[in-house]
């Protein structure tokens, strides 16, 4: 299993857009094959990053997924959803695996 931790620098101001923009992904990345385990939104501390993490049963099936999103019309939609809200500035991906008892 391969699990991708996403570190977003987000917009404050824009915090309901970005909510929005996570719950559109959530279920695309299952429709794929994931198994999304969702948006963690500012509480305490720093009010401009957000995470969110998402697994896969292997890199290669990640690599399916993203393949397969870039034509999917959903997908799509979320991306223009973002490219209209800005809701956030940048983001980092990184690739970890699971160690389980």
């Amino acid at each position: 299993m391969i699990t991708c931790y996403l570190r977003y620098v987000i917009d404050p101001f824009k915090l309901k857009e970005f909510e929005t923009y996570g719950k559109m992904w959530i279920p695309l990345v299952e429709k794929f094959g994931g198994n999304h385990h969702g948006y963690f939104l500012p509480h305490e501390g720093p009010n401009n990053i957000a995470v969110a993490m998402f697994s896969f049963p292997s890199l290669a099936a990640y690599e399916t997924y993203r393949a397969a999103a870039a034509d999917d019309p959903d997908c799509q939609a979320a991306m223009r959803y973002y490219q209209k809200t800005r809701c956030f500035l940048s983001f980092e991906r990184s690739f970890m695996r699971p160690v389980f008892n």
